[in-house]
């Protein structure tokens, strides 16, 4: 039987052995392996217990993705799984045929259970077609570990009944079991019952972890040692963390952060929003970086002009494929320090974000020689802004050279606004046409959005989709 596209009466008969389970469970011993996902499908959507626990000692994969299965977590599946994972556990040696080691119960491996069910048309890859190899040494010798795949998104609400039960199981058998997260988000939840749950993961295999706590500094500062020791974080998101820049003990509190962060050494992204502790102290945090970035975002709070220094003179940025200074004001810095910043990471950089900064003609004007040098960008949004329409056409053309740049986001020129601020629809009419024919002679077809609005998503119908006239 070909997996590529498997007859309906293999799927009919998966089905029909499970109305007699006992006769379904005995015949596990000698199905055909490219019958294990179609029985074990029918056996979760019909919630067939016994043959679920019967099925995962003998999984003739590598993986399990459960997860995938269940559009809503679903305790008693999980408990027959679970109890399942106990048989293969209590076997001192690998089972003849059981090739099991993961149980994923992320929203993941969607394609595996299309390819075996001939959903979507979809074509396996030899990887997924093949059992795992059978590995001899573990014929001989105790099982390693099993790893319990999950995605955790921690808030001050209970932990609903499906993760209780699993976080319970996994304590019962920490030897034995490793619980692992690789994308973690922690939303205002209690110090307690954070290091309560965190406690039972593998933190090493964290590599993207999401803080956001409405609390004040302190808070982060106590969750710090657990985050020192994810130390195969790749993205680090800040979000919503109050603080002061001129309090004392905000100020032990970010150097209890930075000394942890220290011990992130693969991490590429770093995201701050609303960092407010951050004012004049940014340069404690970019000291703190063992590796390269290849992002960086720092939004919607207060900087100072030796905040915007130091991360132009950071060697860390250097090779920056992401920057985002959305909602932080550089009105009032010199507008040199933005060219700097730019001239650095030239050769790198692929998206920028400067919407909603008060950048002015003279900001643009001064960063603009180094931002047509930016010979990878692809995004640039500068949404928010005060510019006038002689410096759009500046930036058009300068930025015409910019084989990949295939998004813009451009603020409503300053011309198309009354002296009290006012959007005046008719003059950004004849705006957005003139805007058109500048693109009509530009030397590479372009399509850029211009926005009197901070988002140009926001459904506005003022909102400028445009292209050159033909």
């Amino acid at each position: 039987m070909s997996v590529h596209n498997p007859p309906r009466l293999a799927i009919l008969a998966a089905i029909g052995l499970l109305r007699d389970e006992p006769l379904a469970i005995f015949t596990l011993e000698f199905l055909p392996t490219e019958l294990y996902p179609l029985l074990f499908m029918a056996a979760v959507f019909g919630r067939h217990r016994e043959t679920l626990k019967a099925m995962v000692p003998a999984w003739p994969f590598a993986r399990l993705p459960l997860g995938s299965l269940m559009q809503k977590p679903h305790q008693r599946t999980l408990q027959a799984v679970l109890e399942g994972l106990d048989v293969l556990l209590a076997q001192k040696v690998h089972p003849r045929r059981g090739k099991l080691r993961v149980l994923d119960l992320r929203n993941t491996g969607q394609d595996f259970w299309n390819m075996w069910s001939g959903g979507k048309g979809h074509m396996p890859s030899s990887s997924l077609l093949v059992p795992v190899a059978e590995d001899m040494s573990r014929k001989r010798h105790p099982l390693t570990p099993l790893e319990v795949y999950i995605e955790l998104c921690l808030t001050k609400k209970p932990l609903e009944k499906f993760l209780t039960y699993l976080f319970r199981w996994v304590e019962q058998r920490k030897a034995s079991i490793h619980l692992c997260c690789k994308k973690m988000k922690i939303i205002s939840m209690s110090k307690e019952n954070m290091k309560t749950v965190l406690r039972m993961v593998k933190l090493d295999c964290v590599q993207m972890v999401k803080l956001s706590f409405t609390q004040k500094l302190s808070t982060l500062a106590q969750f710090a040692p657990l985050l020192g020791q994810m130390s195969n974080v790749q993205s680090l998101i800040l979000s919503c963390i109050r603080g002061s820049a001129v309090e004392e003990q905000d100020h032990q509190d970010l150097l209890q952060l930075t000394s942890q962060i220290l011990r992130l050494q693969n991490l590429r992204d770093l995201r701050m929003e609303a960092p407010f502790f951050l004012e004049g102290r940014l340069d404690q945090m970019l000291r703190c970086l063992k590796t390269p970035l290849d992002n960086i975002s720092i939004t919607n709070c207060l900087l100072t002009e030796s905040d915007l220094t130091h991360l132009s003179w950071c060697p860390k940025i250097c090779q920056l494929k992401g920057l985002n200074l959305s909602g932080v004001t550089l009105t009032d810095f010199n507008p040199k320090l933005l060219q700097v910043l730019l001239e650095k990471v030239a050769g790198t950089l692929e998206e920028l974000d400067l919407n909603l900064c008060g950048i002015t003609d003279v900001h643009l004007m001064g960063f603009l020689p180094a931002l047509s040098c930016c010979s990878q960008l692809r995004v640039l949004t500068m949404c928010g802004n005060l510019i006038s329409m002689a410096v759009l056409e500046s930036v058009l053309h300068h930025t015409d050279r910019l084989p990949d740049l295939n998004l813009e986001l451009y603020p409503a020129p300053r011309e198309s606004y009354s002296s009290l601020g006012v959007l005046h629809r008719e003059r950004f009419a004849q705006i957005k046409a003139k805007l058109r024919v500048i693109l009509t002679y530009l030397e590479r077809p372009r399509k850029i959005w211009v926005s009197p609005s901070p988002c140009p998503y926001c459904g506005d119908d003022m909102c400028g989709h445009l292209t050159p006239n033909t």
